[in-house]
């Protein structure tokens, strides 16, 4: 029958709390207690939880079901920073009803194992990727190594209530010197990066394909430092063959 708890902080290395079946609505006294590893809020009386846990990095199992979370949006950006959390309940709150509710919840946490005690599969997380990213979903789908698919840009990419703001495309490119042999390595990381465009993803693939040049030079034709020294006449300029490909 626990209203409130007094603050917590005395005991800094606490690493498992039950404080569940209790009539709790505020979680400040956890402000402290970044050590906790597992927590078991569920059965109370907690209607908003935004400010109270996002500190708690190392949490790993979170059980916050049968409680008065309406929020979704404000629920799952408070669990965010939580990269070690793997178990997660929020069933029997209001907001546990929305229609996209575990897909949403899939996408924005996918360090999450087990929601709502079921294993979160591969498809579901493909399923939450097509609903929260399209575009990103279109671009994994459409373009990759060696293959394309002819994917029709109006059937997967749409308006959808979890879009994120797109980040550009990202080209580094890096030279790299093999005794004299220069190629031009660009890095493919279009496949784990959303594009704002689709476009953007026929550039990437077409500069992956940029020129590489070869070049190759006869060291017998070349002249050592020794015999430049003893020779007084002039050193025909070198020969060099290139070779371009695309």
């Amino acid at each position: 029958g626990l209203r409130s708890i007094p603050s917590l902080s005395q005991f800094p290395r606490l690493r498992y709390l039950w404080i569940n079946n209790n009539k709790i609505q505020d979680l400040t006294f956890l402000v402290k207690n970044y050590c906790l590893t597992e927590l078991y809020l569920n059965n109370n009386e907690l209607t908003d939880i935004s400010g109270a846990l996002k500190h708690l990095c190392s949490l790993q199992i979170l059980f916050l079901h049968n409680n008065e979370l309406k929020k979704l949006g404000k629920t799952v950006k408070e669990l965010k920073g939580m990269i070690s959390l793997q178990t997660l309940n929020l069933f029997q709150n209001p907001l546990a009803y929305d229609p996209d509710y575990r897909l949403y919840v899939i996408y924005f946490l996918p360090s999450v194992q087990l929601l709502d005690r079921k294993l979160v599969t591969q498809r579901e997380r493909e399923s939450a990727l097509h609903l929260c990213n399209p575009k990103r979903a279109w671009v994994m789908q459409s373009t990759g190594f060696g293959s394309r698919v002819d994917t029709s840009l109006g059937t997967t990419v749409g308006s959808s209530r979890c879009t994120q703001p797109a980040r550009r495309p990202i080209m580094p490119s890096v030279l790299k010197w093999f005794g004299n042999v220069q190629v031009m390595d660009l890095l493919c990381s279009f496949c784990r990066v959303p594009f704002e465009d689709p476009e953007d993803v026929v550039l990437v693939r077409a500069t992956t394909r940029s020129l590489m040049e070869f070049s190759s030079l006869d060291w017998n034709k070349v002249a050592s430092c020794q015999e430049r020294r003893l020779q007084n006449m002039a050193e025909e300029p070198f020969e060099k063959l290139m070779v371009q490909f695309r």
